[in-house]
């Protein structure tokens, strides 16, 4: 950040008074800029045991398969974003949300949300950032063609939730790789 995008004054990367660490500062009506994390929201949503999968029309990934996602946006909430997501990507209106994934990956300022839910009138199709969508059963779900490390993470572990018949919350911190 150069510019206030208040006034238009410079821009400064300083420590304010009763902080602890370097924010962008204005120079000329010293408001602060604060830069916060990205929330992913998206749903893992089912029919019957089958999960509903897009294929990417967008980058990064293209082609790929995954659940529906995508950026929270201002004024909603997280589960009225991932059902928005899973409308857009999927045309899949999301029904009986329950959180169940949550991801925090400091690395690159985002944090994941996930929730569990059904499909209204069992109805999907494809939205303007999927190639094409479909459901798949545990044996069919394309694991060599899907987009992110995340949603293999996610499917695995409902798979095995599925079996036993419990869904606990979980959250996973993803380191960024050392070398």
């Amino acid at each position: 950040m150069k510019f206030c995008n208040l006034c238009g004054g410079p821009v400064a990367l300083q420590i304010p008074d009763d902080d602890n660490r370097e924010r962008h500062v204005c120079q000329n009506c010293d408001a602060i800029h604060y830069v916060n994390p990205k929330i992913i929201v998206g749903c893992l949503p089912t029919i019957e045991d089958r999960i509903l999968l897009c294929k990417r029309a967008i980058e990064p990934r293209y082609g790929k398969w995954t659940l529906p996602a995508g950026f929270m946006e201002n004024g909603e909430t997280s589960a009225d974003g991932a059902a928005r997501e899973t409308w857009e990507e999927a045309a899949a209106k999301a029904k009986d949300l329950v959180l169940y994934r949550i991801f925090d990956v400091p690395h690159i300022s985002q944090v994941y949300l996930f929730y569990r839910c059904g499909i209204e009138n069992d109805a999907f199709g494809v939205g303007p950032e999927s190639l094409e969508s479909g459901l798949f059963s545990a044996d069919e779900i394309p694991w060599h063609q899907l987009a992110f490390p995340v949603v293999r993470e996610i499917l695995q572990e409902y798979l095995r939730d599925r079996e036993q018949g419990e869904y606990p919350i979980r959250n996973t911190v993803i380191e960024y790789p050392r070398r």
